[in-house]
């Protein structure tokens, strides 16, 4: 686990059933990003700089920093956050997850700790919903 300035990274894993491919369309393009987490406006590309729309928190600057399909995805996000969803085959038509939230600094602690409480639910209750459905 990767701490900077003392604080974990936010790791989240779950094994979905659905292919990999099916998985990667969910967390690799801006309409299944939309579908299961925030609207956005997403393009695969490396160096690509994109806007999550957050609602009542606002619009989220993000740069697409990783880029190995079906595999592995990553972003930086707004000040100082990275997000990254790595996928695995885990057997037939199915997928482990794993979404890694890094960049914490220690005056963040509370807002880590509502974030965590966050990804729980839409790693393990809506991304599921929405890619095996």
């Amino acid at each position: 686990m990767n701490t900077q300035n003392g604080l974990p990274e936010i790791r989240k894993t779950i094994v979905l059933n659905a292919s990999i491919e099916k998985v990667w369309k969910a967390v690799a393009t801006s309409e299944g990003l939309a579908a299961w987490w925030m609207a956005n406006t997403f393009e695969p590309s490396i160096g690509k700089n994109f806007v999550l729309h957050a609602g009542p928190y606002g619009d989220s600057p993000c740069t697409v920093t990783e880029l190995e399909p079906p595999y592995h995805v990553g972003f930086d996000w707004d000040k100082g956050w990275h997000l990254t969803f790595e996928l695995k085959e885990a057997g037939e038509h199915q997928t482990e997850f794993t979404l890694i939230h890094s960049g914490w600094t220690a005056e963040q602690e509370a807002n880590r700790v509502t974030m965590n409480g966050g990804w729980e639910n839409i790693v393990k209750n809506k991304l599921p919903a929405y890619v095996e459905a």
